[in-house]
């Protein structure tokens, strides 16, 4: 689901808001539709609307346990199942025969992972009703007046943990998830974009052909590590704060088999987060997630300083892909993106500054 969106106008779909009236009255016989309100999507074919409900008076007085919630979210799918890299590189050796969303929240609620309820899908139509999991992303969230920065990105750290010793260990190998694996294939294919149009944004006159061995390196030396259960996206859009506080997670579609630093190096490096995750925090979110690693028993196969290793590397290759991906977007009319690349500039020029020796070419194109 997406609901921390903006609200737009509502963008009239007949087929869909039929679909979403049935599957309400279906779900809480005693509710109705009242409002369809369209939501601002992400950038993939998806698209989001906040449904509000109407409860019969008498469920309401009874406080019925059975009652509908105030809000859900109908979510229409859109043609595409999967993100273009898993076309162009082949990673899926079969069809499935449901959209991963299903499939993958699935199996995260077999581990008790709090992403949204699904309420009912029409796979034909490529349609569903979930959960409204609120409006408080965990970036909104850290940025409210006396929001403490460390407990609450400790707190989506917590989540993480589940997600890579429980979905590593218990979520069974027909999981979608299972089969698409982070291969240093699709680390080198994401850098494309940094390579057409990203090294020349951030360092105008720079010659890429000393560059490419070290990236195609880079990619090399992130695939030898271990995989665990990953969600991708697990930045603080995607992040959402309940009254506890509670994490909910969503868009976890695209799930895959990573090195577990990929998902910390997206949730504490992604866009400009290091406005509030200084390395001090940094450094304790890192230490609180390899303790969780220990208290929950699972056996380490990196220790301590190739576990560090592998999130500068982490680090450094998201933050190159999106230079590209950002600068791509803005070339392509997707507005909004160029003032990021600052951000993502720092954080692959602190990454470069510990790994000088093993990328001396991209650590001086890239220097200030």
């Amino acid at each position: 689901c997406k609901s921390a969106a903006r609200i737009h106008p509502v963008q009239h779909d007949d087929a869909f808001e039929t679909w979403a009236a049935k599957a309400v009255a279906r779900r809480w016989p005693r509710a109705r539709v009242d409002q369809i309100a369209a939501l601002r999507g992400d950038l993939s074919t998806r698209r989001f609307w906040r449904v509000s409900i109407a409860q019969h008076k008498n469920s309401i007085a009874s406080h019925d346990e059975t009652a509908a919630p105030p809000t859900a979210i109908l979510v229409d799918l859109g043609p595409d199942d999967f993100p273009r890299y898993v076309r162009v590189l082949n990673l899926l050796r079969r069809p499935r025969a449901e959209p991963p969303w299903i499939d993958v929240h699935r199996s995260l609620e077999s581990i008790g992972a709090p992403v949204p309820a699904l309420y009912d899908a029409d796979l034909a139509r490529r349609a569903m009703l979930v959960e409204d999991v609120g409006e408080l992303s965990l970036l909104d969230a850290v940025r409210r007046p006396g929001a403490d920065a460390a407990d609450l990105f400790r707190l989506a750290a917590s989540e993480l943990i589940r997600l890579h010793v429980d979905g590593t260990g218990q979520i069974g190998r027909r999981c979608v998830a299972r089969e698409i694996v982070y291969s240093g294939r699709l680390f080198e294919w994401e850098m494309k974009e940094f390579a057409e149009v990203g090294l020349t944004a951030v360092a105008p006159g720079a010659d890429f052909s000393p560059i490419a061995p070290e990236l195609k390196r880079l990619a090399a030396r992130l695939d030898r590590f271990p995989r665990v259960f990953s969600h991708r996206d697990y930045h603080g859009h995607n992040l959402f704060i309940q009254d506890g506080p509670r994490i909910r997670i969503i868009d976890f579609q695209d799930a895959l088999m990573a090195p577990a630093a990929q998902d910390l190096a997206v949730l504490l490096t992604t866009r400009d987060t290091d406005e509030f995750i200084t390395p001090a925090i940094e450094r304790r979110i890192l230490d609180f997630y390899c303790a969780g690693l220990v208290r929950r028993g699972l056996p380490t196969t990196l220790d301590a300083a190739e576990f560090m290793s592998s999130y500068r590397m982490c680090v450094l290759q998201h933050a190159l892909k999106m230079i590209g991906r950002f600068e791509m977007f803005e070339r392509g009319g997707k507005s909004g993106y160029r003032p990021y690349i600052p951000h993502a500039l720092a954080q692959a020029r602190r990454m470069l500054a510990e790994m000088r020796a093993e990328f001396p070419e991209l650590c001086a194109a890239l220097s200030a």
